[in-house]
């Protein structure tokens, strides 16, 4: 499953509590099917992406945009991910290197959501 930062913490500034909501619902929904599929030896994991780069355009992404100095202030490691960033969890979370993994929330997010 494919979740977000914002089922774990509050994407402050922006007002979102539904967006947030349903990311957190698929957290939830992650760990339940876990525990609901594991007898079958079905796996079920959850990324959770930070602020990244899909489209570099964005107006959000732009210097001065209030919502991009908050996320970059609240992000520890200082930059928002590339793409390319997630697919080391993704092919980690496919792969027989997780056999014995289910239920996993793998955040990827600068340390956006542990402050």
């Amino acid at each position: 499953n494919i979740a977000s930062k914002s089922g774990i913490a509050v994407d402050y500034p922006n007002k979102q509590a539904a967006y947030n909501t349903s990311k957190a619902a698929i957290i939830m929904l992650t760990k339940s099917l876990a525990v609901e599929w594991a007898p079958y030896n079905v796996r079920v994991n959850c990324i959770c992406p930070g602020n990244f780069v899909a489209n570099p355009n964005n107006p959000v992404l732009q210097p001065g945009h209030p919502y991009r100095e908050a996320w970059l202030r609240n992000t520890p490691m200082g930059h928002f991910g590339m793409p390319e960033e997630l697919g080391g969890v993704a092919v980690y979370l496919a792969s027989r290197a997780s056999s014995f993994t289910t239920g996993a929330v793998e955040v990827v997010d600068g340390g956006f959501t542990l402050i």
